[in-house]
Parts: structure tokens; C-alpha cells; sequence
């Protein structure tokens, strides 16, 4: 898609069709993004719609206000297997990381867990404002990446309304589990971690009698974002390790 003599200088995420020939309006954001890396008209730009389509085109306008690109061509990006993540709420700086490192890796959804340890975090990150915070870090996480794919965001939810797709295999993080890497597959997975201080054992026990198998990263216990992105990392190594 892209040519050696016309290389994209930034990539920016649109909700708007990205169609050969069409001219779309970049969101005011990203339009601000665009005058902060001092671009101007006839700049290459690589654009992500987050479902899949990349495009490359040309800065048509910018101004003050808002910037509009000339699309060139596109192109589709197959999804990568599906990892789905279910964190646990926590400290607000903490969960923002994750998002951007989980966004970085792939992931194919995002849903906050209230477990009963989490409700003594302050201030945690929970909510629909919250929400949008982090959506905002995924969509930041997917220009800086290139990627093709922006995380599926879920609602919050408590521990018995977690959502499973059917056909994946659920493995939660537990330091009494077996090896992840071991129960690593090339299939869809969901991973599901807890809070800071751990699982209460009535938790736990609930997880394992729905089918969720345990799985270990470390001998030292782990701080939440840490255990996530080593996972998510480890699952995505394996699966390209298997194709």
C-alpha cells in the first residue's frame, strides 16, 4: 500500500468510511494532533478506522479548527486471534496503562471487573467517563502502533456478568495455576486477572466451577497492568509461534 518515495509521517484513527477517492474530516482531535506535528497540505497520512480498513492519503486542508485528507488507497488487515481481556478496577494511572499496552498487543475487547478487593481502591477507574479515558488512550495507542484493530470497550460489570464468547477457552491468572504458557493455544481466549491483594477464595472458587482454567506467570506476586501485559504477550507469542 505504501510507496518508498511518499511514506506516511503519522497515522490517525476516523470513525468516517474510508473509501479511495473520498475526502474525510479528521476529528477535532486528531486535528490538533495534526497542527502539533506542524503538517501541512499534500503531507502523507496513514489513516485507521479501528475495524480493520488502513488507508493512506493525502493532507488536503488544515486549518485552526479542522484538517480533511484525500484518500488514496486502502487496504484490509486481518483480524489476529482474538484475546479478549477482563481487568480488574483499579488505580486509574494503572488501568490506563493497560489499555494502551493491551491496545499495542492487539486484544479483541476490554471489560472492567468489580471484584470485592477493588472496591477499597481510591481512586479507581470505573465508569462511563472513566470509560471514555480509556477509549481515548486505545485510540492514542492505535495511531502510535499503526494498528488496524481498536479494542471492543464493554461495560463495567460485576463478577457473574462477565462476557464470554462461546467458543473461547477462559483462563484466569492465579499464582496457584500451571504455566501459562502451557495452556497458551491457537485458539480465541478470554484472560481474566484480579485486584491488587489478590482473589477472595469464595472468588476464586466460583471462576473455577464456571470452567475457567488457572494459569501462573511468575513466582512473585504481580502487580495488576504488569500481570496483564506479560499475558496478553505471552498468549499473542504463542499464537504467532503456532501459525
Amino acid at each position: 500500500m505504501e510507496r518508498d518515495d511518499r511514506s506516511p509521517v503519522a497515522t490517525f484513527y476516523s470513525t468516517s468510511a474510508l473509501r479511495v477517492n473520498s475526502t474525510i474530516e479528521l476529528s477535532e482531535s486528531a486535528a490538533h494532533h495534526a497542527r502539533v506535528k506542524r503538517l501541512v497540505a499534500g503531507d502523507v497520512l496513514r489513516l485507521t478506522d479501528g475495524r480493520g480498513t488502513l488507508a493512506i492519503g493525502s493532507l488536503a486542508s488544515i486549518d485552526k479548527r479542522q484538517a480533511s485528507v484525500q484518500i488514496e488507497s486502502t487496504e484490509r488487515s486481518a483480524a489476529p486471534t482474538a484475546i479478549h481481556v477482563r481487568v480488574p478496577i483499579g488505580d486509574r494511572d494503572r488501568m490506563l496503562l493497560l489499555a494502551e499496552k493491551a491496545t499495542e498487543l492487539g486484544v479483541a475487547s476490554w471489560q472492567a471487573v468489580r471484584w470485592h478487593r477493588s472496591m477499597s481502591v481510591s481512586p479507581r477507574g470505573e465508569g462511563e467517563a472513566f470509560g471514555a479515558k480509556i477509549e481515548a488512550r486505545m485510540i492514542s495507542a492505535l495511531e502510535q502502533s499503526g494498528g488496524a484493530w481498536l479494542p471492543v470497550r464493554l461495560g463495567d460489570v460485576a463478577l457473574d456478568a462477565i462476557e464470554v464468547p462461546g467458543s473461547a477457552s477462559r483462563i484466569l491468572l492465579d499464582r496457584d495455576g500451571a504455566p501459562l504458557l502451557r495452556l497458551a493455544g491457537t485458539g480465541e481466549t478470554v484472560l481474566l486477572f484480579g485486584p491488587e491483594g489478590g482473589l477472595e477464595p469464595t472468588e476464586r472458587a466460583s471462576l473455577v466451577a464456571s470452567g475457567w482454567q488457572l494459569a501462573v506467570l511468575a513466582g512473585s506476586t504481580l502487580r495488576f497492568e504488569t500481570a496483564g501485559i506479560a499475558a496478553i504477550a505471552v498468549m499473542r507469542a504463542a499464537q504467532l509461534g503456532n501459525l
